[in-house]
């Protein structure tokens, strides 16, 4: 216990709570801010004082433990404290405070510790109850009672004789009274109806001796059967609401009051209603009445109809209960709604016999107007189309002879007459000739040159129909009146657009669409519930697209579904859209000329880039599945593939419709078709780059053709590498080979120094071919590439592939030998070196050997170039002074000679002779140099 102690000091003293060690010491909490971890504080705090809750709990007999219980109980109540801790945290800390305090009680208690621990014990209690913890609260509640019988007693065998002992008796019968209620607010949020019903009983006992708690307890009691009634649990919620009307008769002076009583028995009544109109329908007539009795209310009144027509009373009672509206003058809200009550329940007759005499009633007030469209309305739902229409003349009449409707009515009766036949919401089988008798009725209410949306709305429902009676002027005329009232509409621009189709005006038809999606872009204004759903532009781009291509007007029709692409949220239809533009591009393709089908093509790729966009916006299960997202992506991938293939005069087309091709095909699945299709798209993609690149031309835009091909395949090369995963060996498949050549020469010819690397990963292809490498070599040092090393690094191994072969082509070894040493052969004294001429020696002793096995293939002319170019090197090397190397060199020209066919005759003896000049120069200038010497 002694550890529990110290730990309960140390939480005390973090929370700012200071203990007092001898009478000297402050009693005052210790004024610093709230700690920051002031929840973990408080939650270790009523964690350890668990220990105090049983009722075996060791007594702590020191008072600084008291003292401190105290001042943790005010600083929980302090302004400073506020918001800082929330209600639980709050019942916590009174919840230690109150456990420390009755820790500390003495066999012996003082009357003010009593008292004390009362107080304490009834707020926990109360602040458990507040956080709908009612079992915390109980236990608080029943040390309450059981010191506040302690007090009583105490109280009552205090007989001195004193006059003011009732005082202190009278006020402990009251928190007695106060704690029961509580418990009994406890009982119910339990769902303990008996023991509920047992402490309110004890308090309603007890109101005898307390009558101002009369009205408390009445209010509670009916709260209990509001709660109860939400619970659906009718028999609780009657029991608690006839207590409540029963306690609150008690004491009629300190009753909650007559309005109250009348509303407690009107919803008694109404749970009565709802639990069994029909088994407890005298209760609930009984309680309504009793209700009106005390304080006679609308709510009341329209309950009893209620009640009479749920259990399907005779018109008689229901007419007397109908009568006594009219008698207490109530709302005419009141009487409209139970007009409704009427005819929802099949009392037509009662209804319309009710609302004549609300117009009659209500005839001097300027409410009226609307009784009277409620009378209009019922008559057209009810098919009384002729008394509406003598009701709506009536109404037209008093309106130009002083008795106008309120702007309310009138603005009511206006969208009466217009929802009677919406043209936008009616069937084709609509009597539009009548549909204009009642809009002309609902304009006979405006004045000339008065603008109003509604009247901007009228007057386009009367244009749609003049345009389905085939009176077309009629219909401009209309809509003329309409723009002038509200020009921003795009119901009204709708109708404009409609007209200008129909009168065959390209120019204003495009405008009007223009406008409409423009109008689309922004929130849709609520048409008055006739268009009012988010997709209403969207619904008017789409049919006025449908009537352009009923009318022959296809760039009216591709301007309103660009539109709509752009404005729709409903994935499906911005896909159909999408396809029905892409229809209307490719058809007029064979009937156009060159220039204009550049044109069209550029639309054509803006409508696949925005295919593109949208597939892969897509979010499958959201607005389209992923069975139809990818039916989409496969439609718009061939669209692409097939245009690319229609472009070969036009390399630039041709590559974006197959990059687009790629792209779109990316949502689809790794399908073999799929996976060749998109190697392919690739493949020509580059190929179209380079080919653009490869037109003379000195613009910025030539190196960017180059550049594009090796940034798009360096981004691809984690994909491209997943292919042969995916769709199996292609290890016969030239495409990579192709791919690779593309990438090496568009880097060569942007000076690129990563180009060694794309050589090496074509050394690293299981199948690399000569003639790739001879490619290679060959862009390797077409201008403005110079790339010499990579050049004869091709060729040697180009060279060394060809020798290996048993059937060497002896004609391409000659070639690859003739380039080697053509790039390595000096061609000035600057770029004469050993090393150079070791490589180059090491080059002619390998054609030797190729011309001493080819027998006689190795062409004959190459002899001959690599005779003379051995030769001149000598030469070279003897005009500096390098004797021995130019002896070398020329007696390696020398032995070409033999390999000669029809030209060995001619050139061995000329150069025999030439060889014998040199070998003798070379020996005087051997002799000299050793004289010198």
């Amino acid at each position: 216990m002694f550890t529990e102690y110290c730990l309960l000091r140390r939480l005390l003293e973090a929370i700012g709570i200071k203990f007092a060690f001898g009478l000297e010491l402050s009693q005052e909490l210790v004024q610093k801010q709230i700690p920051g971890n002031v929840d973990e504080i408080i939650d270790k705090l009523f964690s350890e004082v668990s220990c105090l809750d049983s009722q075996n709990a060791v007594k702590i007999q020191e008072p600084q433990v008291e003292e401190s219980a105290i001042n943790l109980w005010n600083w929980a109540v302090t302004e400073h404290v506020g918001s800082a801790i929330n209600g639980e945290q709050r019942a916590k800390v009174r919840h230690v405070a109150c456990r420390l305090a009755y820790a500390c009680e003495t066999s012996d208690p003082k009357e003010g510790a009593i008292r004390r621990q009362i107080l304490m014990a009834i707020k926990t209690g109360r602040s458990w109850l507040d956080t709908k913890k009612p079992a915390s609260a109980d236990v608080f509640f029943s040390l309450a009672v059981k010191n506040l019988e302690l007090l009583y007693g105490r109280l009552k065998t205090r007989s001195d004789g004193q006059s003011d002992l009732n005082i202190p008796k009278g006020d402990v019968e009251k928190d007695l009274f106060r704690v029961h209620s509580y418990q009994a607010e406890s009982a119910v949020a339990q769902a303990d109806h008996q023991q509920a019903v047992s402490y309110v009983q004890r308090c309603k006992d007890m109101l005898l001796r307390l009558p101002k708690e009369t009205g408390y307890l009445s209010l509670m009691c009916y709260n209990f059967g509001v709660d109860t009634y939400n619970l659906k649990k009718y028999e609780e919620s009657s029991f608690w609401l006839s207590h409540s009307y029963d306690i609150g008769k008690m004491h009629k002076k300190y009753s909650p009051g007559a309005s109250v009583q009348a509303k407690i028995l009107r919803l008694l009544a109404n749970v009565y209603m709802e639990w069994d109109c029909k088994q407890y329908q005298e209760k609930a007539l009984s309680a309504v009445s009793l209700a009106n009795k005390e304080n006679v209310h609308p709510a009341g009144l329209y309950l009893k109809i209620n009640i009479l027509l749920q259990c399907v009373s005779p018109d008689e009672p229901v007419k007397a209960a109908i009568a006594e509206l009219l008698d207490v003058e109530v709302p005419l809200d009141v009487c409209l709604n139970t007009v409704k009550l009427l005819m929802d329940a099949d009392r037509e007759v009662l209804a319309f016999e009710f609302l004549k005499s609300v117009c009659k009633h209500f005839e001097a007030s300027p409410e009226l107007g609307r009784a009277q469209v409620q009378h209009i309305k019922m008559l057209l739902q009810r098919g009384k189309e002729l008394l509406g229409k003598q009701k709506i003349e009536d109404i037209i009449t008093g309106h130009y002879t002083g008795k106008q409707l309120s702007p309310e009515a009138l603005n009511h009766l206006h969208l009466l007459l217009m929802e009677i036949f919406n043209p936008f919401m009616a069937s084709t089988e609509l009597n539009y000739s009548e549909a204009l008798q009642w809009y002309n009725y609902s304009l006979s209410f405006y004045s000339a040159g008065q603008m109003e949306q509604n009247l901007a709305k009228l007057q386009r429902n009367r244009a749609s129909c003049f345009l389905h009676l085939q009176q077309l002027d009629k219909a401009k005329e209309a809509i003329k009146e309409a723009e002038r009232c509200d020009p921003d509409s795009i119901f009204t621009q709708f109708s404009v657009y409609k007209i200008a189709v129909l009168e065959n005006d390209a120019d204003k038809a495009l405008e009007a669409v223009r406008v409409m999606g423009k109008l689309a872009e922004n929130p849709m204004r609520n048409e008055d519930r006739l268009l009012a759903s988010e997709s209403a532009g969207s619904n008017l781009l789409s049919l006025a697209a449908q009537i352009a291509l009923e009318n022959d007007q296809q760039d009216a029709a591709m301007k309103a579904l660009e539109y709509l692409c752009q404005q729709s949220q409903d994935s499906g239809q911005v896909f159909i859209a999408l396809r029905c533009l892409v229809r209307l591009v490719l058809s007029k393709m064979g009937t156009i000329t060159e220039e204009k089908r550049d044109t069209n093509l550029d639309i054509l790729r803006s409508y696949l880039k925005m295919a593109l966009l949208k597939i892969s916006q897509l979010n499958p299960g959201e607005s389209l599945s992923l069975e139809k997202k990818i039916d989409e992506a496969n439609w718009f991938r061939k669209i692409a593939w097939n245009s690319a293939l229609q472009c070969e005069d036009t390399p630039g087309m041709m590559r974006d419709f197959f990059v687009l091709s790629y792209q779109i095909s990316q949502f689809c699945p790794s399908e073999k078709a799929i996976l060749v299709g998109q190697k392919t798209c690739l493949l020509m993609a580059a190929a179209a780059s380079l080919e653009l690149a490869r037109i003379p031309s000195e613009s910025i835009e030539q190196v960017n053709f180059y550049d594009y091909v090796p940034k798009y395949f360096s981004k691809n090369k984690q994909f491209y590498s997943n292919l042969n995963y995916f769709a199996g060996d292609f290890s016969k498949d030239p495409t990579n080979t192709l791919l690779l050549l593309y990438e090496f020469e568009a880097r060569a010819k942007l000076n690129d120094p990563k180009l060694e690397t794309v050589l090496e990963s074509v050394l690293e292809l299981q199948q690399i071919e000569t003639k790739t490498l001879e490619t290679i070599a060959s862009l390797a040092m077409e201008p403005p590439a110079h790339f010499p090393s990579l050049c004869k690094k091709a060729l040697r191994i180009a060279l060394s592939l060809h020798r290996k072969r048993p059937d060497s082509d002896i004609l391409r070894c000659s070639q690859c030998l003739h380039s080697l040493i053509q790039l390595s052969l000096p061609t000035g004294v600057l770029e004469v070196e050993s090393r150079v001429l070791e490589e180059v020696w090491g080059y002619y002793e390998e054609a030797l050997l190729i011309i001493s096995s080819a027998h006689g293939e190795f062409p004959e002319v190459e002899i001959l170039w690599l005779l003379t170019r051995a030769w001149n090197t000598g030469i070279l090397l003897y005009s500096l002074a390098q004797y021995t190397e130019a002896e070398k060199w020329c007696g390696l020209g020398m032995s070409f000679l033999r390999h000669l066919g029809s030209l060995q005759a001619s050139y061995e003896t000329q150069m025999s002779g030439l060889y014998t000049e040199v070998l003798d120069r070379l020996d005087k200038a051997k002799t000299n140099l050793v004289t010198e010497a």
